[in-house]
């Protein structure tokens, strides 16, 4: 009995990090997907199309990427392409 209490136990912390890792990696997506919008300002387009092309942007790159999303796409243009298309930018 104590050995299944304690399989629970550890179970359900291994669940609660995993849950806050997963929460903290979202808001870091939010962050990483607002500076991209505001990186865009100047280009004339809707802010539903910045957001839907840095959107995918973001889920493109690693959760370990330290580069922006604007250095990132430089160097990945075949993502910059495909991101611009589904998003309508062309």
């Amino acid at each position: 009995m104590k050995i299944s209490i304690a399989i629970l136990s550890v179970a359900a912390s291994t669940l609660i990090a995993g849950s806050a890792t997963a929460q903290q990696r979202q808001t870091d997506d939010v962050r990483w997907v607002n500076q991209c919008v505001r990186d865009s300002a100047s280009y004339p387009v809707s802010e539903q199309i910045k957001v839907m092309y840095c959107t995918c942007m973001v889920s493109k790159m690693s959760n370990n990427e330290t580069r922006s999303v604007t250095q990132w796409e430089r160097a990945n243009p075949v993502a910059r392409d495909d991101c611009a298309k589904r998003a309508g930018w062309n």
